[in-house]
């Protein structure tokens, strides 16, 4: 895929609405297109956060192996949403597993390599992180009030 291509996937994607040709130029140098089969995992809990993803079609499953429950799924997450929070900042460990539900596609980025661009351009990084930052706080919100239905019903 060229760079053009990406830059405008990465355009065109919820999370980075709004951005600039230059920013997407940017982060192109960062990302790639990347192909997740049914079943496959994108990330496993207590790997290095090597990647961050943004979904463009399909559905991960966020999960977490609950000693003695299992697997419990934790959330649901299609197109327009992200995958990994956890890799802007040390010790750069993967909280959660998430895994495709169904063939899924994404752009994948080099989170090494997007933290130095971050670095080098930090209206961008702030740009990213408040855009994180909020998708993080929905994610925490809907978890919430999962929680508050669980309770509710028992």
């Amino acid at each position: 895929m060229t760079v053009e291509e990406l830059t405008t996937l990465l355009r065109d994607h919820e999370f980075l609405t709004g951005l600039d040709e230059t920013d997407a130029t940017q982060l192109a140098s960062c990302v790639r297109s990347a192909h997740f089969a049914e079943g496959e995992f994108l990330m496993r809990e207590g790997e290095r956060s090597s990647y961050f993803y943004l979904i463009r079609t399909g559905r991960v499953a966020l999960e977490s192996n609950v000693p003695g429950k299992g697997v419990l799924q934790m959330e649901s997450i299609g197109p327009g949403d992200v995958v990994g929070l956890s890799w802007p900042l040390p010790p750069y460990r993967v909280h959660i597993d998430a895994r495709a539900v169904v063939p899924t596609e994404t752009l994948a980025f080099d989170a090494t390599r997007l933290r130095e661009v971050m670095e080098g351009d930090h209206d961008l990084g702030y740009a990213l992180m408040t855009r994180l930052y909020e998708k993080a706080l929905r994610r925490l919100e809907r978890v919430r009030l999962q929680r508050l239905d669980v309770y509710t019903a028992s």
